[in-house]
């Protein structure tokens, strides 16, 4: 591909090892426990699709206390020129913010805190060339949303709330950049009109969850699972990644959420 992916260019990320209670991560529905010794496996390939992708990869202890905790993205976020402590709507992954700031301090001399009560998850949170999109979702509420909007703005960055659609877990679950121009994303997330500015390409139906892709430089992560999903995209000219992510989505979970990148 030829276009600009200026949103999608990262020389560094953060990520978490997974603690062995990550078998007991939250969940919207119950397929399963993961295996633990699997899914070791998916994340240590995807650290290693980062390096390969030119990322300098810096790698957290895990936090045996907290279960959800080896999916970074969601108590925090990153920019070129700073990042944003935030605070989890789901109880039980609170306190993670704490635990992941001392290393977000060591990387960027603005760190800020959003502030209570609201609360806003990195999942619902979408970055484009022109703005930072801020989906409302059962783990992000307006309070938390407007707070991030002010956050983002002192950052010199431009905040947008959109709606996340009705029993899905976070806006990025339906949807990812290709490249800045370009959006992989369900049908019932484009329904509302919020990437009219936007070309869109919509995930095979059936494949919902391969909307979370993740555009890393010159490539693009997908689940090896969402065959139709890569069919098309390689159809399209686009240089892909094939991960496995069977084990990490039976905790809610895909590609972006397990880094921060920058």
């Amino acid at each position: 591909m030829t276009a600009n992916a200026s949103a999608m260019r990262f020389s560094r990320c953060i990520v978490r090892l997974p603690s062995s209670c990550v078998t007991e991560g939250l969940r919207a529905v119950d397929v399963g426990a993961p295996s633990f010794s699997h899914l070791k496996a998916e994340h240590q390939d995807y650290i290693e699709a980062m390096e390969a992708a030119g990322v300098k990869v810096d790698t957290l202890a895990a936090l045996p206390e907290f279960p959800d905790a080896i999916f970074v993205e969601d108590p925090a976020l990153t920019f070129p020129n700073g990042a944003i402590l935030l605070r989890p709507g789901a109880p039980t992954r609170r306190q993670e913010s704490f635990h992941i700031a001392p290393a977000l301090q060591k990387c960027f001399e603005n760190v800020l805190h959003l502030p209570e009560p609201g609360f806003v998850e990195g999942g619902d949170v979408l970055r484009t060339s022109s703005k930072v999109m801020i989906g409302l979702s059962e783990r992000t509420n307006l309070d938390g949303a407007s707070a991030l909007i002010k956050c983002l703005a002192s950052l010199g960055l431009e905040g947008e709330i959109v709606q996340t659609p009705p029993n899905v877990l976070h806006f990025k679950t339906d949807c990812s950049l290709l490249d800045d121009e370009t959006v992989f994303t369900t049908r019932r997330l484009a329904a509302s009109g919020i990437f009219k500015d936007f070309k869109t390409i919509f995930v095979p139906e059936g494949e919902e969850a391969a909307a979370n892709a993740l555009r890393v430089n010159d490539v693009v992560m997908i689940g090896t699972q969402f065959t139709r999903s890569i069919d098309l995209l390689d159809g399209l000219g686009y240089k892909l990644v094939p991960l496995a992510t069977t084990e990490i989505g039976k905790i809610d979970a895909g590609l972006s959420c397990m880094s921060l990148r920058w």
